[in-house]
């Protein structure tokens, strides 16, 4: 069993950057591959990053390649997510979900477990 909880989120403009954490518990963590989704309003929950449980590999959507960065501390449980030049685009509830595998995937399906995430808003 994983516990996830997120922080982090906020309101920014345009151009701005936040860092998102999130925090595992659970015997696991050290071998799961690690993953950020997101939700915007009206929108299904969609993929943004994922790590391996080592760290050595990584994936990005299309739309965030180049201005965020996904990284994780095994010693302190955390992963994280750097979001930089953030657009209004960017503007969803930001997830951490960890997988029972060690390999990263996009697929949501993929994760078992999941924070209750952390609000992004963006401005123009």
């Amino acid at each position: 069993q994983v516990q996830l909880v997120e922080s982090g989120g906020g309101l920014v403009q345009a151009g701005d950057s936040l860092r998102l954490s999130c925090v595992a518990s659970g015997r696991t963590y050290s071998r799961s591959a690690m993953a950020w989704f997101r939700r915007s309003p009206g929108k299904e929950r969609e993929f943004v990053s994922a790590i391996s449980w080592g760290g050595g590999t990584t994936y990005y959507t299309d739309s965030v390649k180049g201005r965020f960065t996904i990284t994780r501390d095994n010693a302190k449980s955390t992963l994280y997510l750097q979001m930089d030049s953030l657009k209004p685009e960017d503007k969803a509830v930001y997830y951490c979900a960890a997988s029972q595998s060690s390999v990263p995937y996009s697929d949501r399906s993929r994760y078992r477990y999941w924070g209750q995430g952390t609000q992004v808003t963006v401005s123009s």
